[in-house]
């Protein structure tokens, strides 16, 4: 057995370091990679002599390229090709459309730790028009209330949490919890930054969508993306430009949805949106998965196993999750045979929130516009130092020039709201990502409004399928949801407790 390693991320400043010390190479680039690779299927060599071919001839190796993806349509190959973008002074509105794309990694500017700076952008849809000003008066009104309310809350935190405060170590911890709240009142018009992966296969798939996007910074945004990477690797990005599929599939769903919703009495809706509702699942999803493993750890048919599963009794079933998860450590993921069952959540949420949620991609999420007749997520801690009225006010200043905005111009109203506006989210898991999503928000040090989210969403989830969320929870809770199921902690938790314990007696 023979291990190479092939490539590895390199930035570009130090390429072009080497380049002025070396000269200019015509091989810095990852389409070599996607030619060798694509040639190992059918070329007997070793895979590292087949890289050093693609290498020395790479006016070769983009041609195999274009062939194999473009004719033979095997696109995979793209994927072989992965690049890193760093892009700046997006809105928090277009991040959205960049974040959709879920197999890519993204780490974005957190408004939680970082304090703003009154940064936002202006769509070029409203520039030079007569609601230029309102636009800009209205951002900048909330700019300014966003360092009142941080004022405040930072002189309550650390009022409220003294001892904390005592520790100057602290203070930025403190500070990023009024800052947490502080953001609800800024726009979705604010800007931020994300550090991007993504394969030449998911960056050709993002640029053809941002090509036919209706909205002018989307669609700049992909320009500049392309211009980046077109002379790096031109022969792995190919179809990237606007087609009908993408910028006019769901302009028509929604003339036709119009029609049809019109015809019906379902056009208005009324009562408070209930904030995260099961509305579909897999139907007895207990037996599924259970008799999923027996399907894995025999010789079985699926359906006799699942007839078998069916006429157990209830303690035989819960063995066998209990085995199942007996080894498990806070950090491990149910197994594979959780993903057999599904669960599909209506959640009415802040922009805040959905920022946190979106993040979670390997589920299935589509999501409506904001709608300012959601009403908005205010957090608690506003009411504590009673800026209440002052918040809802800016809220209400802002839903008015929205109105007036989103009449001519609905493309570019929603950049004015704010982060805790709200909009409706369908979102649909199977049992081991909501395990996922559960471990990680619901935890203490999670964000508040995504805590309360996934909660709700773990809680009903329980009630469904008793047995397959028995061991459901934040993984500060791990430990004590384990003991609860088998009267004692994991191995892993019984041997570093004694450590744990000793140095906790040392800091007292």
């Amino acid at each position: 057995m023979k291990v190479y390693l092939a490539g590895f991320n390199v930035d570009t400043a130090v390429l072009t370091e080497l380049e002025k010390k070396a000269g200019k190479r015509q091989d810095l680039t990852p389409e070599v990679l996607s030619a060798a690779y694509a040639r190992i299927s059918r070329d007997p060599r070793p895979i590292n002599e087949i890289r050093k071919d693609a290498r020395d001839e790479v006016d070769q190796a983009r041609k195999s390229n274009r062939t194999i993806i473009f004719k033979m349509g095997h696109h995979s190959v793209a994927e072989h090709a992965v690049f890193n973008l760093d892009i700046l002074g997006l809105s928090r509105l277009a991040m959205e459309e960049l974040e959709k794309f879920r197999l890519c990694s993204y780490t974005e500017k957190s408004q939680r730790y970082t304090t703003l700076d009154k940064d936002f952008i202006v769509p070029d849809e409203i520039k030079g028009t007569r609601f230029e000003k309102m636009f800009l008066g209205i951002i900048r009104e909330q700019n300014e209330a966003y360092f009142k309310l941080f004022e405040k809350l930072k002189s309550q935190v650390f009022k409220k949490h003294q001892a904390l405060a005592a520790d100057p170590k602290k203070h930025s911890l403190l500070e990023g919890w009024a800052k947490e709240d502080a953001r609800y009142i800024t726009a979705l018009a604010t800007e931020s930054q994300v550090g991007q992966t993504i394969n030449a296969r998911n960056l050709e798939l993002l640029l053809r969508r941002f090509a036919s996007h209706s909205l002018t910074e989307v669609r700049k945004l992909g320009e500049l993306l392309y211009d980046e990477i077109a002379e790096v690797a031109p022969s792995i990005v190919i179809f990237h430009q606007a087609n009908d599929y993408d910028q006019r599939t769901y302009s028509e769903l929604k003339e036709l949805a119009g029609e049809i919703i019109g015809k019906t009495s379902g056009g208005k809706t009324l009562e408070t949106p209930q904030e995260v509702q099961l509305i579909e699942f897999s139907g007895d999803g207990d037996t599924i998965i259970a008799a999923s493993f027996l399907h894995s750890c025999s010789a079985l048919p699926y359906e006799q196993c699942k007839s078998i599963v069916k006429i157990l009794p209830q303690e035989e079933k819960e063995k066998i999750f209990k085995t199942a998860w007996q080894n498990m450590q806070f950090y491990d993921s149910p197994p594979r045979e959780f993903e057999y069952v599904n669960l599909t959540f209506n959640i009415v949420l802040s922009s805040a929130c959905f920022g946190q949620l979106k993040r979670h991609r390997m589920s299935t999420i589509t999501a409506q516009s904001y709608d300012p007749n959601l009403g908005v997520t205010m957090p608690e801690s506003i009411k504590e130092i009673d800026m209440e009225t002052y918040f809802r006010g800016i809220v209400d200043k802002t839903n008015d020039i929205y109105d007036v905005i989103n009449k001519e111009i609905p493309l570019a109203a929603p950049y004015i709201l704010t982060n805790a506006h709200r909009k409706r989210v369908l979102i649909q898991v199977n049992a081991r990502e909501l395990y996922h999503i559960s471990r990680f928000r619901e935890d203490t040090h999670a964000q508040w409004d995504i805590q309360n989210i996934s909660r709700a969403m773990s809680e009903q989830a329980g009630k469904v399928m008793p047995l397959s969320f028995a061991l459901i929870g934040g993984k500060d809770r791990y430990n004590e949801i384990y003991q609860n199921i088998y009267g004692k902690l994991p191995k892993v938790t019984q041997a570093v407790l004694p450590g744990i314990q000793k140095i906790k007696k040392i800091e007292k």
